[in-house]
């Protein structure tokens, strides 16, 4: 079971009717069960994605592009959906416990105390989820996923849907929704490393089995080969430290099929295959992997 089929975002409710997956570039969307992945993009400068402060910078045309993709509702009636957010908008940890409580007001004020000193906003005003997992490796230890994103961030990304008629009962991100897709490769290798790219912004995942251990969101400054390998190389590092071992594949998400020599150039240079991950729907793109990692997650649900 993929980490997204357990962590249930940031808020949570069964059964979408519709999907969307928010970005820079514009809205990936999908009705569960009724068609693939569609698109419908943003003028350039509507969203500028970050953790602090408000992302929308032209609501009225974020709000129209919203409304553009449904039928309204009949009625007063409010369509269930489930809304994936860009990466670089939150914060996402793994902290070690010895213990955790199992009361969820006591893990998210716990998880909260921990995580204030990773975020660089006011966290007792934030929106937080968090995912214990056992480690493998014998240890009594628990690795704990805490996701935190501002308030102001979320509600008003959230805000043109709400005013379209959607209840947004799933929050979440989409590199952690990624999680869901399929390896193309080697899919028992162990541990992995996925690399997706969505713009300017490589979020990396460290995954020793299903367990995520660790998560990095970096904005690419220049958005060169060189920075991006430069990333890579000290995930690889720490993912050495903290594991005793080297990840054995790294997965690539949004990067261009046709990046061919990059794949071969990132395989010699770590020595380890550089493969990719495949939905029902194709290779995502860089803008709707994690609608189609959600999809995926219904469909195995």
């Amino acid at each position: 079971m993929s980490l997204i089929s357990k962590l249930k975002g940031l808020v949570s409710d069964p059964a979408p009717e519709y999907v969307f997956e928010v970005s820079e570039a514009g809205i990936a969307w999908a009705q569960p069960n009724n068609g693939g992945p569609q698109w419908a993009p943003l003028p350039a400068g509507t969203l500028d994605v970050s953790p602090l402060g408000d992302n929308v910078k032209q609501p009225a045309q974020f709000a129209t592009a919203v409304r553009a993709i449904a039928p309204a509702a009949a009625g007063a009636r409010r369509r269930r959906a489930a809304l994936i957010l860009p990466d670089y908008c939150a914060r996402v940890t793994v902290l070690d416990f010895d213990t955790f409580p199992a009361d969820h007001n006591e893990q998210i004020q716990l998880a909260r105390f921990r995580a204030k000193r990773a975020v660089p906003f006011d966290i007792d005003s934030a929106v937080m989820a968090c995912h214990p997992q056992p480690r493998h490796d014998g240890s009594k230890k628990l690795d704990v996923v805490v996701a935190v994103i501002n308030m102001e961030v979320v509600s008003h990304l959230e805000a043109p849907f709400r005013a379209a008629g959607y209840q947004c009962g799933f929050v979440t991100l989409s590199a952690l929704a990624a999680l869901a897709l399929h390896p193309t490769a080697e899919p028992n290798a162990s541990p992995s490393i996925v690399a997706k790219l969505s713009g300017n912004v490589l979020a990396l995942s460290l995954l020793d089995g299903q367990s995520l251990r660790m998560f990095r969101c970096v904005e690419l400054q220049d958005a060169s080969e060189q920075e991006a390998t430069d990333v890579l190389a000290t995930t690889f590092a720490y993912a050495e430290d903290e594991l005793g071992t080297r990840p054995q594949v790294l997965r690539l998400c949004g990067v261009p099929k046709e990046s061919d020599e990059l794949r071969r150039r990132w395989s010699e240079e770590l020595g380890i295959p550089v493969t990719g991950v495949m939905s029902r729907y194709g290779a995502p793109g860089a803008f709707n992997a994690g609608l189609t990692g959600y999809l995926e997650s219904l469909e195995a649900s």
